[in-house]
């Protein structure tokens, strides 16, 4: 009996441990804490909820506000944004018909992600690029918006540098 209620001792503790684990690890998703874990490939804390939401559309000539400038960077409440973990083709000036039609596609695909519903917007490691293009993460359910536009081949992981889309 006495090993018994040690086995039942000791499981009552690991799950305790479990559980101070969780709820440590969304405290630190939720206060922004850098782990070191590339925020495209960690999951969003269970806790937190998708709250960012417009409706975009595609940028024009006119006041940005909330529009699609290309397949990885957009307009949000008047701030450029930059997906920080993707690549996607040029469309200023592409370079090849090639670029120009997957940047079209990737464009019209981020513009579809964003009107999909309500979103996270996430800060990294560097908060600005050369441009001046805060540089996030955009998750919807806690997978990255870039990696959706990966997976459906309109843009590549970024790898710290711009590669040539063209032959």
């Amino acid at each position: 009996m006495t090993h018994r209620m040690g086995w039942r001792v000791g499981a009552k503790d690991a799950g305790v441990a479990l559980l101070v684990a969780i709820v440590a690890g969304a405290a630190y998703t939720a206060l922004g804490v850098d782990l070191g874990i590339f925020a495209s490939t960690a999951m969003a804390s269970p806790l937190s909820l998708d709250t960012q939401s417009a409706d975009f559309s595609i940028c024009g000539k006119s006041r940005r506000v909330n529009c699609v400038v290309d397949g990885d960077t957009f307009w949000f409440h008047a701030k450029k944004i930059r997906i920080a973990d993707i690549d996607a083709p040029e469309l200023s000036p592409p370079r090849c018909e090639v670029e120009r039609a997957k940047g079209e596609a990737a464009k019209q695909r981020l513009l579809a992600l964003l009107n999909g519903g309500k979103f996270s917007i996430t800060a990294t490691g560097r908060d600005h690029d050369r441009f001046g293009r805060d540089l996030r993460i955009i998750t919807r359910n806690g997978r990255s918006i870039g990696t959706v536009l990966v997976e459906e081949n309109l843009a590549r992981r970024w790898d710290g540098r711009r590669r040539p889309w063209c032959n």
